[in-house]
């Protein structure tokens, strides 16, 4: 009886799930309605990334020394061209002989999903799980700022 009159008070007083996460920033909800992209995202500096003229094997090479499963693909401005994961890797497997030869531009994915660092983490997570990636590129007026995977949403805890 005393939490059903509890709630009904924090409903007619218009305490929502938002106060509820202010109140408590350490638990599930707080971490889900408080954590943005920009807390938790890797930064610039460490996003693997290769310029628009990198071939199939540096782009490998990157991907490997990089820890994310992927490798973005920029201009010299840092604008975002496109993504190359271990996903494309495997698919230009059946298809390139030569990957020192090959632009990575001709097997990346073009139009990458990508996400604004001011986002909540949990949208994050969500357009993951909704298109099926293991990983977001980060931009912010149009320019790379940094990139998230899903293990950097399971070391925040939130998913």
């Amino acid at each position: 009886m005393g939490d059903a009159l509890a709630v009904a008070l924090l409903d007619a007083r218009g305490f929502g799930a938002e106060d509820f996460a202010r109140s408590h920033p350490g638990g599930a909800l707080g971490r889900r309605l408080l954590t943005h992209v920009r807390d938790i995202m890797r930064k610039i500096d460490a996003v693997p990334r290769v310029g628009e003229r990198a071939t199939v094997a540096e782009a490998v090479l990157t991907i490997s020394r990089g820890g994310m499963g992927m490798t973005a693909v920029v201009t010299e401005t840092l604008a975002v061209v496109g993504i190359f994961t271990d996903g494309d890797l495997r698919r230009a497997l059946e298809k390139v002989v030569d990957f020192k030869g090959t632009p990575v531009t001709q097997v990346m994915s073009h139009n990458p999903r990508t996400i604004d660092p001011d986002r909540l983490a949990a949208e994050a997570a969500q357009m993951m799980e909704e298109h099926k990636i293991s990983q977001i590129l980060v931009v912010e007026n149009g320019r790379l700022v940094g990139a998230l995977n899903t293990h950097d949403l399971f070391r925040a805890k939130v998913i």
